[in-house]
């Protein structure tokens, strides 16, 4: 039996009518650049996140960006991230001009936790990053009480989180404001890139509109330097279609995640863990092995699908990052044994039982 990481066919299949109803509505309409798509979009995905505003851009790393420079941190600010993240979330920082302070995460939820924070403080400090990791919210609790008594703005890097909650909070209403990736594989995936900023503050979100649109709040009038970051109609539109049937495919994802946390049985592989306080939406099952490349080329061998998040740690990367860490232990680890088995919609019963025999079946 093949198994893929990831596919599509399933909820494609079953969305394709209305999708095709909804391209050709924007088709006719001849409008693909802030048009009624992307306003309704993003009244509803505010909706959705239980906040105020949402502003529509070009793809998850520039909803980062857009934050950052919307809360004017740049050259020679510091900014808190955790250290076992894509690479956006390092970049972004980045492309303000600041600096990138990596810490370790939690080592049981590898999501960022405020214990230990203080040590990273400076007076350069703006902001802290979390990141909801794999579809886990981050601490968020401890986390906003540090940057209250510090003066930091929060930022939730919700990229792999659409509809995760901490202590009954949906993502996306638990810092000053978060960014969304809504890349194809997603949980909330657009058919191409796509990003959104959500935030509860009107000034911050109309400042953060102006930017992704050159500079410009009326037309042909630009009071700020601006970027062209904006999500358009066609993917504004099948994004409203995909959203409607969100919360049934995240409960699908669970359903998967729960099989694997009750017969996945295997010294040799470490499971997730799952925070009481939280309501995971396992965009990433990432379990944990010492021997992580033998198991992939087991899994593979069985004609399982998986994938490495992220082999290589930020700190590691070639890339002229501008970074300031200590030791970093924790990201080390989970980047020399992470490895995320297949977990998507429409997945059978025999798949998934496929996949714990093989898992169960590595020696």
């Amino acid at each position: 039996m093949k198994i893929p990481f990831a596919q599509f066919d399933t909820l494609h299949a079953r969305l394709r009518q209305e999708m095709i109803e909804k391209f050709s509505a924007i088709y006719d309409r001849g409008i693909f650049i802030l048009g009624e798509e992307l306003a309704a979009f993003e009244h509803e995905f505010a909706a959705f996140c239980d906040n105020a505003y949402c502003i529509g851009c070009a793809n998850g790393l520039d909803a980062l960006t857009l934050t950052l420079r919307g809360m004017d941190i740049g050259e020679g600010d510091e900014v808190i991230v955790p250290s076992n993240t894509f690479i956006a979330t390092a970049l972004a920082v980045q492309a303000v001009g600041a600096i990138c302070v990596l810490v370790d995460p939690d080592p049981e939820t590898y999501t960022l936790s405020a214990a230990g924070l203080d040590h990273f403080l400076s007076d350069r400090t703006k902001a802290i990053i979390p990141v909801h990791l794999y579809g886990q919210t981050a601490d968020m609790d401890a986390i906003n009480q540090f940057a209250k008594t510090n003066g930091l703005k929060v930022i939730e890097d919700a990229a792999q989180a659409h509809g995760a909650k901490y202590k009954g909070k949906i993502s996306g209403s638990l810092g000053d404001a978060a960014a969304f990736s809504f890349y194809p594989t997603k949980n909330l995936g657009a058919l191409g890139d796509g990003g959104a900023v959500v935030t509860g503050d009107l000034q911050l979100a109309e400042k953060i509109r102006a930017i992704g649109n050159y500079g410009s709040r009326e037309k042909y009038r630009h009071d700020l330097s601006g970027v062209n970051s904006r999500l358009d109609e066609v993917q504004a539109g099948l994004l409203r279609v995909k959203l409607k049937y969100i919360e049934e495919t995240n409960a699908f994802r669970k359903h998967v995640a729960e099989m694997y946390l009750a017969h996945i049985q295997n010294d040799l592989i470490v499971l997730p863990k799952t925070k009481e306080d939280c309501a995971h939406v396992w965009h990433v099952f990432a379990v944990l092995c010492e021997r992580r490349d033998e198991l992939k080329a087991h899994l593979e061998k069985a004609g399982i699908g998986t994938i490495i998040h992220y082999p290589i740690a930020i700190h590691k990367q070639k890339a002229a990052l501008n970074l300031r860490y200590d030791a970093l232990p924790v990201a080390e680890r989970i980047a020399a044994n992470e490895l995320s088995l297949p977990l998507y919609y429409g997945m059978t019963n025999d798949q998934i039982d496929a996949v714990i025999e093989a898992v169960n079946a590595f020696r």
